[in-house]
């Protein structure tokens, strides 16, 4: 049974706005709910590499290996600045009156499992954070981490749903405001530049 203050922590955690958060509001704002649920589901799949590496041990490699650390650092903040600068080059080209197709759906949520699995960052984490809440006199460690993984992960999904659902929610005020929604989808793209800039800048 997990502990409440590993409960806690990790909705704290999941709550704070990061890449992911962002980006699935994007979609619900812009696209509509099923793209932020496309959205929430490929974040929370792009975790569960950095959680099977911290289990496995993996993620000690990368922090000691600078080379292994940098190059992953080096693409995900390629690849955010690659979403900032596809989202400035559609700024008023969003139809809102147009449904999401599945291979929309598909590749909303494969852009999310991409964020997030280029986080170096992410491993370390987890390597860190995970075993504050594993007793080490239990009798599989290992199971105790898996089970605090799946919890982590569907606190993860549910919270990012929410978020998407509630930009969603607010959809209908923007849409009739080509203003509005070329500022917002500025804003996002910097943000997103930000965070590439901010990722490639970090120190391991």
């Amino acid at each position: 049974m997990p502990s409440t203050e590993f409960l806690l922590t990790s909705l704290v955690v999941v709550l704070i706005p990061g890449t992911g958060v962002i980006y699935t509001i994007s979609n619900g704002l812009f696209l509509g709910w099923r793209a932020s649920i496309a959205a929430a589901c490929g974040c929370t799949a792009g975790i569960l590499p950095h959680i099977t590496a911290s289990i496995l041990g993996l993620s000690a490699i990368l922090h000691m290996s600078a080379v292994a650390f940098q190059a992953v650092k080096y693409a995900g903040a390629a690849y955010l600045l690659y979403l900032a600068w596809t989202m400035w080059r559609e700024t008023g080209g969003l139809k809102f009156d147009t449904p999401a197709t599945r291979k929309g759906l598909y590749q909303i949520a494969v852009r999310g499992f991409l964020i997030n699995i280029l986080n170096p960052k992410l491993s370390i984490f987890f390597l860190a954070f995970l075993p504050l809440f594993v007793n080490p006199q239990a009798a599989s460690p290992t199971m105790d981490m898996m089970v605090l993984s799946v919890i982590f992960m569907a606190m993860t999904l549910v919270i990012f749903i929410l978020y998407g659902m509630s930009a969603h929610s607010v959809r209908r005020y923007v849409v009739g405001s080509p203003r509005i929604i070329t500022r917002l989808q500025r804003s996002f793209a910097a943000t997103f530049a930000a965070l590439g800039i901010k990722l490639a800048l970090t120190d391991q």
